[in-house]
């Protein structure tokens, strides 16, 4: 209704009154009835009543229809803004609601409608792509066998929930799933490679080995991706798994035929062309299993070549078996020699050259027994390393003294002739080392006695006891100085007499005489006035017999005692006496002591 007092209410009851008093004179004209009148007025009025009641009825479906479109905004707003946590325009509104019309509400909440309705469209945009990412990415975790559920039902396109908040935690766990992802992604690539790297070495098929786990391993398209499900992952472990028991059984066959090549080489002096092969199966046998990384030394090729070599060198060894059987008796022969030990003599050349033609034993067997026996010598010969050091030692002394010997004889060791001085300083170290013998002999008598307790079995040294070897060396040594002494004093006994002599007849001896003493025997001029020793050998009219020695043992074991006998009879010669003495034993034997003096 219009409001009273307005221009247009003003205007419009004007209108009316003079309209009705038009209508009252037009009725007075007509002569119409007071009754018919008030009938005629009261029509008017119902059909007035009616026009107002429909212009209110209309005005109020106005209203309603936009009350309802302010309730649907406000309603779509309230929607918008829980979906998309926009919290802060419902305060916004609901005082905006209480101070102006409808027309004005719904004109104020449809910009914040379409608004809302628009970042609702780019949220959802946003939620549809990591919909998608996250989708695709779980299902190549999954191998696409069945689609991750979690985050997933909050990403339909009917989504309530697209505030920030929902939207961060979606963008957290695709960030997770893009994390788990690469790791698995790099973790195929390192499981790929090292499938290589196995596969090169023992000679197999790279490309079918991978696509028997997966066909995207080794996929040539582009637009197949790697598969990173557990399942590729299990197989590549197992594939791995497979390949390294595969090298692991293929090194311990290779170790064991280059074993035998290389035991095969040394009983056949294989020249270094025909081992070029195969060097490189011998040249890992001391190798762990990581570090066996070049291509094909596994492969089934050079395994089968490597066990035919071993077959014919196999064939060969059986033709020359009794070649070999005296080779490897030379060599333990010759160990023996080196260690002082007295070699088996079950297997000695000429009963194992009747053997192997007899047809009594085996060649193998022999040639293995006498390998053993090699073995069995060096292990000997390292137990009796520390001895034989101190017996080196002890026969390095009785060399030196034996060149003071030889030394001291000569005349003229005195020379001013050129090495006289190296002489001299060595016959000064010879005697100090001399002097040692006794404490060297007893020491390693102590020594061998200590090993033989230790081993419970006798020090042989050439088959003879080293024990009684020293023992009879000590008294040797003690028999000689036993005549040297009865020499000095038969010395004495010629030097008075010579004393007696001159007193009497007033003469000396002839020094013509003297200088016809004969150089002894082991002893030559250098060239420059000085005398080098030389080896010598005393015969049993000579003048000395050498002290005995593990070396004088060598060889002649059978005739040991025979040697002590001769030892104990035959004469000894003590040339470590100064050359004063030496001189006037000569001036004794060179003078006539019965003839008076020349005048």
């Amino acid at each position: 209704m219009l409001a009273l007092g307005s221009p247009t209410s003003v205007r419009t009851s004007t209108t009316c009154g003079a309209l009705l008093r038009e209508l009252e004179q037009i009725w007075n004209d007509i002569g119409e009835s007071e009754a018919e009148k008030d009938r005629m007025l009261l029509e008017l009025e119902r059909e007035c009543l009616e026009v107002y009641r429909r212009k209110v009825s209309e005005a109020g479906n106005t209203k309603a229809r936009l009350h309802q479109s302010v309730m649907a905004k406000e309603a779509e707003l309230a929607a918008l803004m829980a979906a998309l946590g926009e919290l802060g325009f419902h305060s916004q509104t609901h005082m905006e609601k209480r101070s102006t019309s409808l027309k004005e509400q719904l004109a104020s909440v449809t910009p914040l409608v379409e608004d809302l309705r628009s970042k609702k469209e780019e949220r959802l945009k946003q939620f549809a792509d990591i919909r998608a990412q996250i989708e695709k990415i779980s299902g190549e975790i999954s191998g696409y066998n069945h689609h991750t559920n979690t985050m997933i039902g909050c990403l339909t396109l009917e989504e309530q929930d697209l505030s920030l908040r929902n939207l961060n935690e979606c963008q957290t766990h695709l960030r997770t799933l893009q994390k788990e992802k690469s790791e698995r992604l790099n973790k195929v690539l390192e499981y790929v490679n090292e499938v290589h790297t196995l596969c090169g070495v023992l000679g197999l098929d790279f490309g079918q080995t991978v696509s028997d786990v997966h066909p995207s391993l080794h996929g040539t398209s582009l637009e197949q991706s790697t598969n990173i499900s557990n399942s590729t992952l299990e197989g590549l472990e197992h594939a791995i798994l497979k390949l390294k028991t595969e090298r692991k059984a293929r090194i311990l066959k290779l170790k064991n035929i280059g074993a035998s090549l290389l035991e095969l080489w040394k009983l056949m002096d294989t020249p270094k062309e025909d081992k070029s092969d195969f060097l490189r199966i011998t040249s890992f046998l001391g190798t762990s299993e990581l570090e066996v990384t070049e291509p094909d030394v596994l492969s089934t090729e050079m395994i089968e070549q490597a066990s035919a070599e071993v077959e014919r060198l196999g064939k060969l060894k059986a033709s020359r078996m009794k070649e070999l059987v005296m080779k490897k008796r030379a060599e333990l022969e010759e160990i023996c020699r080196i260690a002082h030990i007295e070699p088996d003599t079950n297997t000695a050349a000429e009963k194992s050259n009747a053997l192997i033609d007899s047809g009594l034993v085996d060649p193998s067997e022999l040639l293995a027994n006498i390998e053993a026996q090699i073995t069995k010598v060096k292990e000997e010969a390292v137990n009796r390393k520390e001895i034989m050091d101190r017996i080196d030692r002890w026969l390095s002394a009785c060399e030196e003294e034996n060149w003071l010997e030889d030394y001291n004889r000569d005349e003229n060791r005195y020379s001013a002739g050129r090495g006289a001085h190296i002489n001299l300083k060595r016959a000064e170290r010879a005697r100090v080392t001399i002097s040692k013998i006794p404490a060297i002999v007893d020491n390693l008598i102590s020594r061998t006695l200590a090993w033989e307790k230790e081993k419970r079995m006798s020090f042989l040294y050439d088959g003879v006891s080293l024990v009684r070897i020293l023992e009879d060396y000590k008294e040797a040594r003690r028999q000689k100085e036993e005549e040297k002494k009865r020499y000095r004093d038969q010395k004495k006994l010629q030097d008075l007499l010579l004393t007696e002599k001159e007193a009497m007849y007033g003469s000396k001896p002839s020094p013509k005489r003297t200088n016809s003493f004969r150089k002894p025997n082991g002893y030559r001029a250098n060239g420059n006035g000085s005398m080098t020793p030389t080896p010598r050998r005393n015969s049993v009219g000579g003048a000395t017999p050498e002290l005995l020695t593990p070396r004088s043992y060598s060889g002649r074991q059978n005739g040991y005692f025979k040697e002590m006998r001769r030892l104990s009879t035959a004469p000894l010669n003590f040339v470590a006496i100064s050359k004063e003495d030496t001189m006037s034993y000569a001036s004794i034997c060179g003078s006539e002591l019965g003839s008076p003096p020349r005048r």
